[in-house]
């Protein structure tokens, strides 16, 4: 990669996330960290107002701007193929959403890029429409942290209802499960979206205990075995 393009692709990352180290922007370009020091320093000796500083993080400060993207052919199969499993595998307002968001890329894509990018091979099948649904009402509550209670039948056909504190939508691959810490087994307990036959979306908000966050979630996850 040329030391230019190094430079627009490392303002490109630092702009992208609140706070960016030495080390992530390192292994995203594929350099030494020595060598993200030196681009730094070189962009702020240029007058790119990149702040932070070594051992912490960078950041881009407010007010400063590129000129319009242009994707690479590359780019914009990815971005494709993205859309197309956005849109089988997301509920229906965050997919009709990717969609416009998609449109207005692909209207700018040079001739050539946007022939390529509808001939990507790779397509989803859709989950079933209720599932969609289900899964768009738990985003929501996890999005306005509201408690929802629901009628789950597990694997065994067993049912029972919950109430959950809703912390995220987890994709396996295969199912779409919530994360949630469950009141009744005071613990956090994944569920499967297809399994749930009945989701009220409650008034009571979820609270920022320590313990029960989607941090804490994600910590148990990854110390245990993860959901079917």
């Amino acid at each position: 990669m040329r030391r230019a393009d190094r430079l627009f692709h490392l303002v490109q990352l630092i702009r992208g996330r609140r706070l960016s180290t030495a080390e992530f922007l390192a292994k995203r370009l594929e350099v030494s960290e020595r060598t993200i020091y030196r681009d730094v320093a070189d962009l702020q000796h240029q007058g790119v107002p990149i702040e932070g500083e070594t051992g912490v993080g960078y950041r881009l400060g407010a007010g400063f701007d590129l000129p319009p993207l242009m994707f690479t052919q590359k780019e914009a199969n990815a971005l494709a193929a993205s859309v197309r499993l956005a849109q089988a595998w997301l509920d229906p307002a965050m997919a009709g959403d990717a969609e416009a968001a998609w449109g207005k890329i692909f209207s700018v894509l040079p001739p050539a890029a946007r022939t390529a990018a509808e001939g990507v091979p790779l397509y989803a099948v859709n989950p079933d429409e209720a599932t969609q649904r289900s899964l768009q009402r738990l985003r929501e509550a996890v999005h306005a942290r509201l408690k929802v209670e629901i009628r789950y039948r597990d694997g065994a056909g067993r049912e029972s209802r919950r109430v959950l504190w809703p912390l995220g939508c987890f994709y396996w691959g295969s199912v779409w499960t919530l994360g949630a810490w469950c009141e009744a087994r005071r613990d956090f307990r994944n569920f499967r979206v297809d399994r749930m036959a009945e989701i009220e979306v409650l008034d009571d908000r979820v609270g920022h205990e320590a313990g029960r966050t989607l941090a804490d979630y994600l910590r148990a996850v990854k110390a245990g075995p993860k959901p079917p």
